[in-house]
């Protein structure tokens, strides 16, 4: 994995994912800096060059779909990790409202690629898979990032691997949801749910993605360059590239 000099890294190394995640944990998103992880590597965000991700290995009939365009000019794909810093980071500061602003106008998907460095993070998938299975895909994943503290996260800011508190937290939200406890137990670790899992992660090996969060827009990575230092930058970065490409 590539070294970057500039602190807005993208959150893909074991120690900077341990700091980071006692920084969020203590001044959660008001924090810029060193908790903007960024997929690039160093310098200027470089030329799009070659052709883009095949569409059809970013997005399969069974992905969960945040947000969905009659159109579908635009299509944003992330590839996250639940328990991952950076991706709670991004959720809270920018992609949450993206949904709630471009609504109607992207597709946006949502994979599964959790990070061996982050224990709970196969959970957390696990349970957003199987809320899928009974339509609430979008709800449990909200709940899942809504409460990131709550499960992610011990008390002193380090990355929690306590798997039945999680596991307990995320039944609460599916009860809460209204979803079939049963079928939900029953489908929390399934074959057919690991499977799931399994192949969003293949597939974003293919497309080249190594940490998360990774976005598509179009099927080209989001690159942003050294001089993004603030959140209020990164949404400006990401919302020009979604409104060049609506322009089309």
């Amino acid at each position: 994995m590539s070294k970057n000099k500039n602190p807005l890294t993208k959150g893909s190394g074991l120690s900077t994912n341990v700091i980071l995640t006692a920084i969020v944990a203590v001044v959660a998103i008001a924090v810029i800096g060193g908790v903007l992880w960024f997929n690039r590597d160093g310098g200027s965000a470089p030329e799009e060059t070659g052709p883009p991700v095949a569409a059809e290995l970013l997005r399969k009939p069974d992905s969960n779909m945040l947000v969905e365009s009659p159109e579908s000019k635009v299509t944003v794909v992330e590839f996250l990790d639940y328990q991952c810093p950076a991706c709670w980071g991004y959720y809270s500061n920018m992609t949450k409202q993206i949904e709630s602003d471009y609504e109607g106008k992207i597709n946006f998907v949502a994979r599964n690629f959790p990070l061996d460095m982050h224990p709970l993070a196969r959970p957390a998938a696990q349970a957003a898979e199987a809320a899928a299975l009974q339509g609430k895909f979008k709800e449990m994943y909200h709940a899942i990032y809504d409460n990131y503290q709550a499960w992610a996260s011990t008390p002193d800011g380090q990355t929690s691997s306590d798997a039945a508190k999680a596991r307990g937290l995320f039944e609460q939200y599916a009860q809460q949801l209204g979803l079939d406890m049963a079928k939900f137990r029953a489908d929390v670790n399934s074959p057919q749910v690991n499977a799931k899992i399994d192949a969003d992660s293949a597939d974003g090996a293919k497309a080249g993605v190594s940490g998360t969060p990774t976005l598509f827009i179009n099927g080209r990575q989001f690159k942003p360059g050294d001089d993004v230092q603030t959140w209020e930058q990164l949404n400006q970065a990401f919302r020009s590239k979604l409104d060049a490409e609506l322009a089309k």
